[in-house]
């Protein structure tokens, strides 16, 4: 499971799951029925199902959480380092505006560091840094207001036909 904010589970939330999971198998050794043990817990039958398969080959050791489901290509110091990149913007990576796109970030990571990561890697991993994506505050000076209007009511009237 992912949570927008954090790119998966904390260390508190699997020690939760776990502790739900150990009372799953204390049900099992009292021969609690698979629908019982998930309304019991408030789990789906299909997790339970799971669970029992793998309390049967393991025990309870086999219930244990497994850590985070994916871990971060990059360590702590890399990531420092691609973030000051990140600050100084785009043009000081080669790039001719001001534009960092998912695509040119995964570039400079591959420059830096030599690790590849799909465009969701990037975000998920942007993500989990506290980025977000770039949304204009309010329109650019530039804006011709007549302009817009012209083209409303000449180009957008003649491609709508």
């Amino acid at each position: 499971m992912r949570y927008a904010t954090g790119g998966g589970l904390t260390a508190e939330d699997r020690d939760r799951r776990e502790r739900v999971r150990r009372e799953a198998a204390d049900l099992f050794e009292n021969g609690a029925l698979n629908r019982e043990v998930a309304a019991g817990l408030r789990v789906s039958e299909r997790s339970v199902e799971r669970w029992r398969r793998r309390w049967k080959v393991g025990g309870v050791a086999a219930l244990r959480s497994r850590g985070p489901t994916s871990r971060c290509r990059l360590d702590e110091e890399q990531l420092r380092a691609l973030e000051a990149v990140l600050d100084r913007g785009p043009a000081a990576s080669g790039w001719v505006d001001e534009r960092w796109t998912l695509a040119r970030i995964r570039e400079v990571i591959v420059r830096m560091f030599g690790v590849e990561y799909t465009l969701a890697g990037v975000w998920l991993l942007l993500d989990r840094r506290g980025w977000s994506c770039q949304v204009p505050v309010r329109r650019a000076v530039e804006r011709d207001e007549g302009a817009v209007g012209v083209w409303r009511e000449q180009v957008w009237e003649r491609a709508r036909k």
